[in-house]
C-alpha cells in the first residue's frame, strides 16, 4: 500500500482524486479545509499552501506520490492585469509548489520509486486570449516538471496533467448554466467539458506502477483540444 500526499483535496479534482485512491492507498490530504473529507478513509492535515510550511511530522517517513493541487483561473485582458496579478497566479500555482517539494524531497526519495503529478493547463500549449497571467504561471510548472525529472530520474518521477476547462468549483463562473456549459463542450473536439474523474483517472494512473516507465511527460487530457480541429 503506497503512502499519497495531496496538497489540496478538499473540492473539485483534489477530492476526485482522493476518492479515486482511499481504498488502495494511504491517502494524507493537506489543505486548508476537511470539508467534504469526513467520511473519506484519508488522514487530514491543516495546511495553507500559500503561507505556511508543511509539517512533515505528520507524514509517513516515507512519500510514494505526491499531487499538488492548488490552482488559479485569472482570465483578464492583459493590459488590465498588473504585475502583482502575475506574482498571485505565479505564487499560487508555482512558488508555492516548489516549497511543498522542497519540504517533502526527503520522503519521496526513500520511496523506491516515487511519483509526483502536477496540473498544467491547455493555456500553456495553446495562445489563448486573457490567459496571459495563468499561462505563464503554467508554463513555468511543465518547464520545471521536466527538469525536476531528469535531476532525479530514476528515483522520482514527474509527470503533468495539462486539463482544459474542468467543471469544478474554481471554474463555476464559467460554467455555471447550461448555455455556457453548452458553449465550452463545443469547442471541444469530444464535445464536453472535463470533469474531475477524468483528472483523477490520469492521476491515478500516473502515481501507480502502471506508469513506472513514464517521466517527464506533459498528458493534455483536454477533450482533444490541444491537437485536434474542431469539424465546422
Amino acid at each position: 500500500m503506497k503512502n499519497i500526499l495531496l496538497i489540496g483535496g478538499s473540492y473539485g479534482i483534489g477530492l476526485a482524486i482522493a476518492k479515486e485512491l482511499q481504498y488502495e492507498n494511504k491517502v494524507f490530504i493537506a489543505s486548508r479545509t476537511n470539508e467534504n473529507l469526513t467520511d473519506l478513509h484519508i488522514t487530514h492535515i491543516p495546511f495553507e499552501a500559500l503561507t505556511e510550511t508543511l509539517d512533515t511530522t505528520k507524514l509517513p517517513e516515507v512519500i510514494d506520490g505526491l499531487v499538488y493541487c492548488p490552482g488559479s483561473i485569472n482570465l483578464r485582458p492583459f493590459r488590465g492585469l498588473k504585475p502583482e496579478s502575475f506574482e498571485t497566479d505565479m505564487q499560487i500555482n508555482f512558488i508555492s509548489l516548489v516549497k511543498v517539494i522542497q519540504t517533502v524531497l526527503p520522503n519521496l526519495t526513500v520511496s523506491n520509486q516515487s511519483s509526483i503529478v502536477l496540473f498544467s493547463s491547455v493555456a500553456a500549449s495553446m495562445g489563448m486570449p486573457f490567459h496571459t497571467s495563468v499561462a505563464a504561471a503554467k508554463g513555468a510548472i511543465e518547464g520545471f516538471a521536466k527538469a525536476l525529472a531528469a535531476e532525479y530520474a530514476p528515483k522520482i518521477r514527474v509527470n503533468v496533467i495539462a486539463p482544459s476547462l474542468t467543471d469544478t468549483p474554481l471554474a463555476d463562473k464559467f460554467l455555471n448554466n447550461d448555455v455556457k456549459k453548452e458553449k465550452s463542450a463545443e469547442r471541444h473536439p469530444l464535445k464536453r467539458v472535463g470533469t474531475p474523474d477524468d483528472m483523477a483517472q490520469m492521476a491515478s494512473f500516473l502515481l501507480s506502477e502502471k506508469s513506472s516507465w513514464i517521466s517527464g511527460q506533459i498528458f493534455h487530457v483536454d477533450g482533444g483540444m490541444s491537437t485536434l480541429l474542431v469539424n465546422g
